[in-house]
């Protein structure tokens, strides 16, 4: 218990920080947007994706 005072500063500014390093990476995380937007002229074939794409079949390689 005598360590735990003595050291309080230490442990509680550990944990001051590591709440404020969480609930900042939270605020990050929720304003990343992931929308794809896509324009296009007349008469175009558009394709898209949020990952990989294969157009063909396996023989082309």
């Amino acid at each position: 218990m005598d360590w735990i005072i003595d050291n309080k500063e230490w442990i509680f500014s550990g944990i001051g920080v590591s709440v404020v390093v969480f609930v900042m990476s939270l605020f990050i995380k929720s304003k990343k947007n992931n929308t794809l937007n896509q324009s296009s002229g007349k008469n175009s074939i558009n394709i898209q994706s949020a990952n990989d794409i294969n157009i063909g079949n396996n023989n082309d390689k």
